[in-house]
């Protein structure tokens, strides 16, 4: 757990580790090669330069506020070290630290697009490399703020937020206050900061050897054709109507990890007991209380979670007969999961008219919304829509308070493609709202609540395509595609989360993680949350090893409970304008309220089981309604 007044550098790093949407096309052998970044047209790039110009001016500003090359670096801040306890000190020492903070979140924001849009850069990777470092420093060297807040006395501390010109920092001080019994000593507080480097070091090597050392046998479809397998090109490769295709996919890929499984399953170890560090050295009694603390979120949510969808695993069992019926096929495999039941085929969709679809879906949400959003994808440039050499591949939303909300994605005229802009765009506008009506401190909202506002926008999407579907085959095409996305993001991000649970479990009470003792676990929870009608591979016993998110401390039942409250917003939205504008302002609320408390305002709430109910009818409803058009 990070103090709170933590550098925004951290959570945008967060943010694009989390808020990533990854839907690529493979490169056939016979496909001419992306153009390089040098080549794409202005129009098909995103505005960077409405952060700096030139690299030179973001250089320029580096060195303004870099500080000194020696600790500490920034010697104006460590001279309130001692004297918080008087208001005007305090108000004065914030005032300066969010000043810097942000202005190192602008530098950060530009250097990490820069990097996305050419991996191959030296130049952009350099800079981002030495923020990088700055940021750390900052962290490292402010790491004592805390520690004497909590040192002040409860009067003094009282007289603090009474004082009117720290009124705006209240809530802070109040989250403060909460961690109390879980902040250290100041030394130690810095000791820990000074060990961040180090315990990132599980993660960092983890993505290095799965995205750059890693090399894949190529998929191989039922004519003997050859396709290149990364795990960019995995998504789209099981997708295919293909089944051999689809196969060799799935087996060649974690065959690869699989090769590396007992260096895969110690660097899984050694994240799982930096969480346990973590939690141990701020006095928590479990992992996952120790994730969910900051957030004000009881570990209950997600034990509700995993008990309301296992309690309706019966649907998910019935979908996959009838997945099996459909396809054809006497025993149904993962590389089965993904294939659409009615083919894309020749649907296809251009970027410009993707967008004019996703500007047309977000109408309930009102004009001033969707003029927001339509200037932001077609006069301001927000997207970096298509692909390039070395660019990233996926999708996300990124920026910070002085930018645009950013989307990188990587469009190929599909369907697919459309709904990760319309996902994006929904995390875009819950920034851009945020920002503007939120100060700096408040401006970014809690990583609890981030996928609702993409999940609610798909489900917009997905009513306009529903509108404009001409016949039953177009409407089961989308009716699968939506309830594959829930398969993909309540069923299997909750037998996520248990995994999760279980290991961290197994290292509070000091067993070891092995690479037999993961396989069987993961195992066991495919066949409990799929049911018997799924054939488990050997390869696939493996997949626990390629999954970056089990490296984030706790974040994916997030996905689960965020889709979850964005189904039931939608519900309400749609039919009500005094539901919109309770939506609106929770859009507009940015981290201005504990994330529980800014869902139930708008109208839900997660402390129950009846958005995850709500969302397992809708599912079985979307099941009837597949049958019906597939007939």
């Amino acid at each position: 757990m990070s103090h709170f007044f933590a550098s925004r550098f951290s959570r945008i790093i967060a943010r694009l580790l989390i808020i990533a949407v990854y839907f690529s096309k493979p490169i056939h052998s016979e496909e001419v090669m992306p153009p390089s970044r040098s080549e794409v047209p202005l129009k098909n790039k995103w505005n960077v330069e409405a952060l700096y110009q030139e690299p030179a001016h973001w250089n320029q500003e580096l060195l303004s506020i870099r500080g000194k090359d020696e600790s500490p670096r920034w010697p104006e801040l460590k001279m309130f070290k001692g004297k918080l306890g008087d208001p005007k000190a305090m108000n004065e020492f914030l005032e300066r630290y969010l000043s810097l903070d942000r202005k190192l979140a602008k530098l950060a924001t530009y250097a990490h697009l820069r990097v996305d849009e050419d991996l191959g850069n030296d130049e952009f990777k350099t800079n981002y490399g030495l923020i990088s470092a700055i940021n750390h420093d900052f962290r490292m060297e402010t790491s004592w703020l805390e520690p004497e807040i909590l040192a002040l006395s409860d009067k003094e501390i009282r007289r603090l937020m009474s004082e009117p010109m720290l009124k705006p920092y209240q809530f802070h001080f109040e989250r403060i206050l909460r961690a109390r019994p879980h902040t250290l000593s100041a030394d130690k507080e810095e000791l820990l900061a000074l060990s961040g480097k180090a315990l990132d070091a599980s993660y960092k090597a983890f993505a290095a050897l799965s995205n750059a050392d890693m090399v894949f046998k190529p998929a191989v479809d039922s004519q003997g054709n050859e396709y290149p397998l990364s795990n960019g090109s995995y998504g789209s490769l099981i997708q295919s109507p293909d089944r051999n295709l689809r196969k060799t996919a799935v087996l060649h890929l974690h065959q690869g990890f699989g090769a590396h499984i007992n260096t895969l399953c110690e660097l899984l170890q050694g994240q799982t007991q930096n969480h346990l560090f973590g939690a141990k050295s701020r006095n928590f009694s479990d992992c996952v209380t120790a994730a969910l603390f900051g957030n004000q979120i009881n570990p209950n949510v997600v034990y509700q979670l995993i008990a309301t969808v296992k309690k309706n695993r019966h649907l998910m069992e019935e979908y996959l007969s009838l997945r099996k019926q459909v396809l054809g096929v006497d025993e149904l495999h993962v590389y089965d999961l993904s294939s659409p039941l009615v083919p894309e085929a020749d649907v296809k969709i251009s970027y410009a008219d993707a967008c004019k679809t996703v500007i047309d879906s977000v109408a309930p949400l009102g004009k001033t919304y969707q003029s927001a959003l339509a200037k932001g994808l077609l006069e301001d440039r927000w997207v970096d829509p298509f692909e390039n050499m070395k660019k990233r591949s996926g999708a996300y939303s990124s920026g910070c308070y002085d930018s645009m909300p950013y989307i990188l994605m990587n469009f190929h005229d599909t369907v697919t493609d459309t709904m990760t802009l319309a996902h994006e765009a929904g995390h875009s506008m819950h920034s851009y709202l945020s920002r503007k009506n939120q100060s700096y401190l408040y401006s970014h909202y809690p990583i609890f609540v981030a996928e609702v506002a993409s999940t609610f926008n798909e489900q917009l999407l997905m009513d306009e395509l529903m509108r404009n579907a001409k016949t039953k085959r177009e409407k089961a095409y989308l009716i699968n595609d939506m309830i594959d996305r829930i398969r993909g993001t309540i069923f299997r991000q909750t037998m996520f989360a248990e995994f999760e649970l279980k290991i961290h479990q197994m290292a509070e009470q000091g067993q070891p993680l092995t690479p037999s003792a993961l396989n069987k676990m993961y195992a066991e929870l495919m066949r409990e949350y799929y049911g018997p009608e799924l054939v488990v591979d050997k390869e696939v016993e493996w997949e626990w090893s390629r999954i970056p998110h089990f490296y984030y401390d706790f974040y994916v039942y997030q996905y689960a409970t965020g889709v979850s409250a964005a189904m039931a917003l939608h519900a309400q939205v749609t039919k009500s304008e005094g539901a919109r504008d309770k939506y609106l302002k929770f859009l507009s609320s940015g981290g201005s309220k504990y994330p529980l408390d800014l869902l139930k305002e708008a109208g839900v709430d997660m402390t129950t089981s009846a958005p995850i109910e709500a969302a397992m009818q809708r599912f079985e409803f979307l099941l009837e309604e597949l049958k019906k058009n597939l007939e």
